[in-house]
């Protein structure tokens, strides 16, 4: 009987995928490895920085690997990364790397490289000549004064000036007490930080904000108190408790935010929890779902034929990217291997693999500080969230929608579409005027009213105006003004209830509309419109089988259903479809619903995703009071915010 019966990984699988990634890299390294070139299509800031982050990105790899081995080399990876450390910070050398006061990504990249050096110190740094210490220590201490936007970034000259304080380099109390403070601020409460000002909700909590700290007070602790540590420790056990909700069956992470190219850097805060010992959740289930999230994309076909991380989910799909994004980047996903870091008698590697909650039962799980409702089902292990929190943007923001934070919904089996349609007008997911010449309405800048409910200010944006970079945020241009809409969501099992009432004056010929879930597929999803509208990706029902691999034309998750019922207001219900949309495949299809759009009027709509389907809730109106059934037999009621 394996003690990994979910995924069958053991702690030698895991450290076979990460040396198969660090050989394959040499590959594309210059002959003194102070460059790797990765191929693929290059990040805003050009090809000497796209070199620099997989060098620096793949070295924290080799360091993980070699604090986990302690020491034991087979592949020389020391000397072999000390070589490009040697030509790279060297100022003569014709590889020499940008520094970080000269190139704002190499900030980014000093973190991973200072962070290395500390983990892989007794093999690799110590058994380095004076002049190349000094090299390494000239070119990371470019950082001490420099300005870090205030977001997860404050964190890596907090960790660099760390390293250089070990090693006798210079540092400056001043920039570390400042980090320190910006990283305070950016806490909300229930172990959810947000990642600046707005209202930030993503994976960065796990891979940036709940790792770093961690990991930087063992770095030393005189820096940080016992009490600012045991908050932080409180903070990670209270996000995993989240965390391992927003994981599906089939080991997918929520597929929601920017950086989604980094892939299985979604297990880092779990390792974190395995690491330190500040979770609640046992080491089997830290186990199942750091492994779960690894074998999701090993069965997919990633690493790709020539063992390299590329642009994209599962096969290369370079419009994941963001502007900062090239062929070095999704080597952030080594964070994701943090537990190789562990020894194997660590209990986390001992540990027999234990179910994750979709495993074991459907849950609703309310998460109020990113203003989402979690909805998880056992039979064919799909997380949804309905959010009516999150748009990485704050209240009164007059900016178009990003499709990666401000949908109406996001799950585990489903990916939001990103080609420019889709940052243009809200086509799936959202609550939505439509203009007879501007299109689809954005809810950008909507203020959550309580739990499961939000009032938006809805605006029409020429997204064409904007030219400037695309860092995950809705993009601006020219607003023309349009009424308020009250939404609201009730949620459970694979349905949402979707309720709307638009309190404003509206214009001749415009439309309400919802949309639901979109279903993205090598081929066509198939559908029908009856009295309802319902897309499915062809193919058999598993809801966890293996993809194939890259060259397969088989789909991720065969037997997917996406559908909408209406029930108020409603006229009529149809399919959109849009080709080359997102990284799953070719034809993605969206159901949708509308009618002529009327002030005070109610409109209500049945929002599904299922692969194994359930029959719809009951839905009675008493005056403005919807009353639900669901399928199960018990009841909710859903009413909207006042005007």
């Amino acid at each position: 009987m394996t003690d990994a019966p979910f995924t069958g990984l053991t702690r030698d699988s895991w450290a076979a995928v990460a040396d198969q990634l660090l050989l394959s890299v040499r590959g594309w390294a210059s002959p003194d490895h102070a460059r790797i070139d990765l191929p693929g299509q290059q990040s805003a800031y050009g090809p000497d920085s796209d070199s620099l982050e997989a060098f620096a990105r793949s070295f924290l790899l080799a360091a993980i690997r070699l604090k986990g081995e302690d020491g034991k080399d087979p592949h020389d990876l020391a000397e072999w990364y000390a070589a490009g450390l040697r030509a790279g910070t060297d100022p003569a050398s014709p590889h020499a790397w940008p520094r970080p006061d000269q190139l704002g990504q190499a900030k980014v990249e000093a973190c991973s490289i200072a962070l290395g050096l500390h983990l892989s110190r007794p093999w690799l740094w110590d058994r380095l000549d004076d002049r190349d210490r000094s090299n390494i220590v000239a070119w990371l201490a470019t950082v001490v004064g420099e300005q870090y936007p205030p977001i997860n970034w404050v964190w890596f000259q907090i960790v660099v000036e760390t390293f250089l304080k070990s090693v006798g380099g210079p540092w400056s109390p001043a920039d570390i007490e400042s980090g320190l403070a910006v990283h305070e601020s950016l806490y909300r409460a229930d172990g959810w930080y947000a990642d600046g000002p707005e209202r930030a909700f993503d994976h960065y909590n796990g891979w940036a904000l709940h790792v770093y700290p961690l990991l930087w007070a063992s770095m030393d602790p005189s820096l940080s108190g016992a009490a600012v540590q045991a908050a932080w420790r409180d903070r990670l056990s209270a996000f995993l408790d989240s965390t391992v909700h927003l994981i599906g069956g089939n080991g997918s992470p929520l597929v929601q935010g920017r950086s989604l190219t980094y892939r299985f850097a979604a297990a880092a805060p779990l390792w974190m929890g395995a690491i330190t010992g500040a979770t609640s959740q046992s080491p089997g289930v830290l186990r199942r779902a750091s492994s779960g999230i690894l074998k999701h994309f090993l069965d997919r076909g990633v690493p790709d034929q020539r063992g390299l991380l590329t642009l994209g989910w599962y096969d290369e799909w370079p419009g994941i990217a963001q502007s900062y994004s090239g062929p070095g980047s999704p080597y952030w996903a080594v964070k994701g291997m943090l537990g190789l870091m562990l020894p194997a008698d660590h209990p986390v590697w001992v540990a027999a693999e234990e179910p994750l909650p979709v495993e074991e039962s459907d849950f609703t799980v309310e998460l109020s500080v990113p203003g989402w409702q979690v909805s998880g089902t056992r039979s064919d292990g799909i997380v949804r969230v309905v959010n009516h929190g999150t748009d990485h943007s704050v209240p009164g923001d007059s900016r178009a929608d990003s499709p990666l934070y401000a949908r109406l919904g996001y799950s585990t089996h489903t990916m939001p579409p990103l080609s420019s349609p889709y940052w243009a007008q809200p086509l799936e997911n959202s609550v939505s005027l439509v203009h007879p010449s501007l299109g689809l309405s954005h809810r950008n800048g909507f203020t959550t009213v309580g739990s499961g409910s939000s009032i938006a200010s809805v605006h029409w944006v020429r997204t064409s105006d904007d030219h400037g970079p695309e860092h995950g945020s809705g993009r601006g241009g020219a607003v023309v003004a349009g009424p308020p809409i009250a939404m609201a969501s009730a949620v459970r099992g694979s349905h949402e209830v979707r309720l709307a009432r638009i309190d404003g004056p509206v214009e001749p010929g415009w439309l309400l509309e919802m949309s639901g879930w979109p279903l993205t597929a090598t081929t066509p999803p198939t559908a029908v419109v009856n009295e309802r509208a319902a897309v499915q990706i062809p193919g058999p029902t598993s809801p966890n089988q293996p993809h194939p691999g890259p060259t397969s034309p088989s789909d991720p998750h065969p037997g997917l259903t996406s559908s909408i019922q209406p029930h108020l207001g409603f006229t009529a219900v149809d399919i959109r479809r849009t080709d080359n949309s997102e990284a799953l495949g070719n034809h993605t299809a969206i159901p949708i619903t509308q009618a002529p759009a009327v002030p005070a009027q109610l409109y209500a709509a049945v929002i599904s995703l299922a692969t194994t389907p359930e029959p719809p809730p009951h839905l009675t109106l008493d005056n403005t009071t919807l009353h639900i059934t669901w399928p199960d037999t018990t009841h909710s009621t859903l009413t909207l915010p006042a005007p």
